[in-house]
């Protein structure tokens, strides 16, 4: 089973995609809606973390730069509506592997990156 966990301050984004990735049994899921909070609780056995560039009290660099500190070998992917080139090379250089824009053209895109990054 490989374990996802989602970081977004949007509950219905995060809602939305635990329940599509819940629907098959090889995912475990955690979401957070605080990036403070995502920070000291998610699991070092983590495979994936889908993570939203553009929270309150902390941004998804900032997080990722952190989580690639405390878990160098997680897999990041970046979400995001507000895609810039710089975001997408400073989440690149801090090393997040993939990204995803909001709104997902399929929910499938998302189990797509996942399945190609866990392989």
């Amino acid at each position: 089973m490989k374990k996802v966990a989602i970081v977004d301050d949007e509950v219905q984004v995060t809602t939305m995609i635990e329940k599509y990735l819940k629907r098959d049994s090889k995912y475990s899921v955690i979401t957070y809606n605080n990036p403070i909070s995502a920070l000291s609780g998610i699991p070092n056995d983590t495979d994936v973390v889908l993570l939203d560039i553009m929270m309150p009290q902390m941004n998804g660099l900032e997080l990722l730069e952190k989580l690639m500190e405390k878990y160098p070998n997680i897999k990041i992917i970046m979400m995001t509506a507000y895609s810039t080139l710089d975001k997408v090379l400073d989440a690149h250089r801090f090393g997040a592997e993939n990204y995803i824009m909001k709104p997902f053209s399929s929910m499938s895109v998302i189990t797509d990156k996942i399945e190609a990054m866990t392989k």
